[in-house]
């Protein structure tokens, strides 16, 4: 009976810890997050009002202090288009990316998943070489080959594409090859990963069904490939919506993400409520697709 109690100890504590980790980590830090999006801004240190001490003011100052909390940052989100067209140019970004991804990541992801087995592990290794790199070294590297007189424009000019240099830095056409760039392994991954496991007797046999090529893939291939389609694009579309590196670095500043619009208003503009209130409700908007994908899982599983 009491190797059983020993051996139960380490099974609960491992089961527990993920919870602790997640409350220590992340709740309690999104608390702190949350209370600061409704105070109010102040010149002070800690850049808003009310800050609550519990030591100082006791239970009658908690309650003070709480009373003075409200929503006029999440109010000033709605009615300022400046956040509003943030947020939507930010979650456009993240669409028009992630699709792009999906289509260039699927066939690679296909075609590494029909290697013979000894090149597989070499392909895998050949699309996780790009993080061997500091991701903002990367970035840095797309500006030298994107400038007026850098390699992208050179080679095009010496293959008489174009005649004259073309503009790329500071359009939207960077930033979308620095995303695609930076994320598409996070695409490639997942679909391998599901696509590795299709039999290829599926195959077979819905071509002696009489399936064409092009059909079994459809009917047989996509559809065991759809767990994997999910978690590529979930891992790309949610990082890229809180972008701010790259939107920074290679975008123009004429239309801000909403990873800009925070870094302003955290570190430029010194409001941290209306940064931590656009933060919370960024944290709101992702979890929709995160809820949206659990359901199709739950659904999934419970048909089969």
């Amino acid at each position: 009976m009491m190797a059983r109690r020993l051996f139960a100890r380490p099974a609960r504590i491992a089961a527990i810890a993920p919870y602790l980790w997640m409350a220590l980590f992340f709740l309690l830090p999104f608390a702190f997050v949350v209370k600061i999006s409704l105070s109010q801004t102040a010149i002070a240190q800690p850049p808003y009002v009310p800050v609550i001490a519990i030591a100082e003011g006791g239970w009658a100052g908690f309650k003070a202090a709480l009373a003075q909390l409200s929503l006029d940052n999440f109010r000033l989100l709605i009615s300022d288009n400046i956040y509003v067209l943030s947020y939507l140019r930010s979650l456009t970004v993240a669409a028009i990316a992630t699709a792009i991804m999906l289509l260039i990541g699927y066939p690679i992801a296909y075609g590494m998943a029909r290697l013979p087995a000894r090149w597989q592990p070499v392909a895998m290794v050949l699309v996780i070489v790009p993080f061997w790199t500091s991701f903002l070294i990367r970035i840095y590297a797309w500006i030298n080959i994107l400038q007026h007189d850098g390699l992208l424009n050179k080679t095009l000019m010496a293959l008489r594409i174009v005649r004259e240099p073309v503009t790329w830095l500071s359009t939207d056409t960077a930033m979308y090859i620095g995303i695609v760039y930076s994320y598409l392994p996070f695409m490639i991954l997942p679909l391998y990963a599901s696509l590795a496991k299709l039999d290829i007797g599926l195959l077979e046999a819905a071509a002696d069904l009489g399936c064409s090529r092009l059909k079994a893939f459809w009917l047989v291939t996509v559809p065991i490939s759809l767990p994997g389609v999910g978690a590529g694009v979930l891992l790309c579309f949610i990082p890229i919506v809180g972008e701010f590196v790259i939107p920074d670095l290679l975008a123009g500043s004429d239309r801000l993400m909403i990873g800009q619009t925070l870094w302003l208003e955290f570190f430029t503009n010194k409001d941290w409520p209306v940064a931590s209130a656009t933060a919370v409700v960024l944290l709101a908007v992702l979890l929709i697709p995160l809820l949206v994908y659990q359901r199709l899982q739950q659904r999934q599983l419970g048909t089969d």
